[in-house]
């Protein structure tokens, strides 16, 4: 089974407890055995197409290790100083003096311990970086983020609306799914909106309701 987001609100922050596994248990799994410490390999590549997820697990490595006490820091486009938990995520942005500093990055690292997280668009092999960086992001571990299903999508949409407190129809959540875009953090924005519109109106969640707030918020 799926595990859910359970808790999306103004305050939310992306965890490794709400991102939605779908396929990708394996990956999970090997997040939290590098933050208890245990395996061997401590270098992560993750990559996966926009929406996939990359930027959530990224995020929540560095809050996890944060609220351990540990040095972490993220970072997109620009390479951090060595800590016990490094994320830079988007690396196919890094320009030529960035792509210097992760390779020395991930030497040291791989050198004093710690965990690296480097996440891209596609597998290493096929980055337009410099080739002795594309053998280094090739050396430790490399995860594709798989899609989640049409089913797993829709119970994520469900249990979503149900933590924001509302009964999200059935028909409500196949209309979004047929015409709304497939990554799931729009799916869920669009249905922050058809809540927001319902409460305003004082109205249940309807498809009408929700054409208008796809009107007036294109996904395209």
């Amino acid at each position: 089974m799926s595990q859910l987001l359970l808790d999306i609100g103004p305050d939310w922050r992306p965890t490794l407890d709400n991102f939605v596994v779908g396929s990708n248990a394996e990956l999970l799994f090997g997040l939290r055995e590098a933050l208890a410490g245990h395996g061997t390999e401590r270098c992560f590549y993750i990559w996966g197409e926009a929406g996939s997820g990359k930027s959530h697990l990224l995020h929540a490595m560095v809050e996890s290790a944060q609220h351990a006490g540990h040095a972490a820091v993220y970072a997109q486009s620009s390479v951090p100083e060595a800590a016990q938990v490094v994320a830079v995520d988007d690396v196919e942005i890094c320009d030529a003096e960035a792509q210097i500093a992760l390779f020395n990055l991930y030497n040291d690292m791989r050198e004093q311990g710690g965990v690296l997280l480097v996440s891209g668009s596609v597998a290493p092999q096929h980055l337009s970086l410099r080739p002795d960086l594309r053998t280094r992001l090739g050396w430790g571990l490399i995860y594709q983020l798989q899609g989640l299903s049409e089913q797993e999508k829709a119970l994520a949409l469900t249990e979503h609306a149900k933590a924001k407190g509302f009964i999200l129809p059935p028909d409500v959540a196949q209309y979004l799914l047929n015409h709304g875009r497939r990554d799931l953090p729009s799916l869920l924005t669009t249905l922050d909106s058809l809540d927001e519109l319902s409460l305003r109106l004082h109205r249940a969640p309807s498809v009408p309701l929700l054409k208008q707030v796809m009107q007036s918020h294109p996904t395209e």
